[in-house]
């Protein structure tokens, strides 16, 4: 087993020192790993992401690495009018120094912000004013500045929010991908479970504050455990996809249950 490029040991973090949004969190991220950090809103899920990458203070505990960190933010907030590849160009400034002058250097960013891109597929937009894009699109180039950044390891918060089915698909290949083409450690925020099932190998609940569980996706995906996680009655479905066996959370709606159960007494 490889070393860990994230150590994290005890950490804890509360606002006000009374509320912990999460507490004694010990856990380790590795090259490859995927981690999904699952819980309802308002639970602290973008609290521990923004201490991962170093933006928020513990309150106690300590996140070891020797690695860089590409955060990429649910919301890009403010008005950037810059085209497309200057957003992604944004990604290399740790690696430019101060006062520089143009070399041959400038010429080789200027090719790896372009290969982010297209690893993103989202060259034919370079030129584009980023507030034109659509929220997916947006997501997109701000992955790809982070990929830009060189960095081993990604801390995405809900990256795939707001987006159709199809755009979820692309950005949870990505990830896939970014994980073992890159041999990157990757942390990701979702409200959705079947997210977790379709690219993590770990996940994190953030239960009743501050219980969390970390493990395995076989172990900690449960019925039980994503019930008391949302108070949602939630059911696991097995089906075959061709010749593959998958799994899909599904919510069971009070409501729906209501109604269901109300047409039934009507009929009979």
């Amino acid at each position: 087993m490889s070393e860990p490029v994230m150590s994290i040991e005890s950490a804890g973090h509360s606002y006000d020192g009374n509320r912990w949004q999460f507490r004694d969190l010990t856990l380790d991220l590795r090259r490859g790993d995927v981690l999904a950090i699952l819980g309802p809103n308002g639970r602290g899920k973008s609290t521990l992401l923004r201490c991962l990458a170093g933006l928020l203070k513990l309150s106690s505990g300590q996140i070891k690495t020797s690695q860089t960190i590409g955060f990429v933010p649910q919301d890009f907030a403010g008005s950037f009018p810059y085209p497309v590849l200057d957003i992604v160009l944004m990604g290399r400034a740790r690696h430019v120094p101060l006062f520089r002058t143009p070399s041959n250097l400038d010429k080789t960013i200027a090719t790896i912000a372009m290969d982010a891109l297209a690893s993103v597929a989202m060259t034919r937009y370079a030129d584009q004013n980023f507030n034109e894009l659509s929220g997916g699109e947006k997501q997109l180039v701000l992955i790809a500045r982070a990929l830009a950044g060189e960095n081993a390891i990604l801390l995405l918060d809900e990256p795939a929010s707001a987006l159709d089915l199809k755009n979820q698909d692309t950005v949870l290949a990505l990830m896939r991908d970014i994980a073992q083409k890159r041999n990157l450690a990757i942390a990701f925020t979702t409200h959705q479970p079947n997210h977790a099932l379709a690219v993590a190998g770990a996940v994190l609940l953030m239960l009743d504050a501050p219980r969390t569980v970390f493990g395995s996706v076989d172990s900690v995906m449960t019925d039980d455990n994503l019930e008391a996680l949302y108070d949602t009655p939630v059911r696991s479905l097995s089906f075959l996809d061709g010749a593959v066996e998958r799994t899909a959370i599904v919510p069971v709606f009070r409501n729906a249950m209501k109604n269901a159960a109300s047409t039934i007494e009507k009929t009979e």
